[in-house]
């Protein structure tokens, strides 16, 4: 079902956009009775999951980007969260950003960062997270910053 689902997506993108549009996507589906968490990573950073024993899982491409084939597969991942985990989703505007010396946040800072402050409410944390981004690139941003984050309890 999840599969006809983007499947669909991707047809209606192809459709209805110019040849060479292309979107990323990451859908993800959690079953809170059995922690289970099912996702689609359509060429989109992957989402992080922090473990309650500081232990890394990265959400990974399961497929390429939706609207530049119209023969297109989509594979569904699969994990579990547990007590203490925290579940990140994060767009290029946060690990692409550039401090004057032309380094990015990158992927590692951020880790390092949610690892860090992993203790805060998920507010907090996000708040904390985006005051480090923009503490390390001051100058105007090219790109939004945007971060989803969820506790498991």
């Amino acid at each position: 079902l999840l599969q006809r689902l983007l499947q669909a997506v991707n047809q209606l993108f192809c459709e209805n956009t110019a040849a060479r549009a292309f979107a990323t996507l990451l859908f993800v589906e959690y079953d809170n009775a059995t922690r289970r968490l099912r996702y689609a990573n359509c060429g989109h950073l992957p989402a992080l999951i922090l473990r309650s024993d500081d232990g890394l899982e990265t959400l990974d491409a399961t497929t390429t980007v939706v609207g530049l084939f119209d023969r297109w597969e989509c594979e569904i991942g699969e994990s579990r969260l547990s007590a203490g985990d925290t579940l990140i989703f994060y767009t290029d505007g946060v690990t692409e950003s550039f401090n004057d010396s032309e380094e990015q946040f990158g992927q590692e800072r951020l880790i390092d960062a949610l690892r860090r402050n992993r203790e805060l409410d998920a507010p907090a944390l996000l708040r904390t997270i985006v005051d480090e981004v923009r503490r390390f690139s001051p100058q105007k941003q090219h790109d939004d910053i945007t971060l989803i984050a969820a506790k498991c309890r």
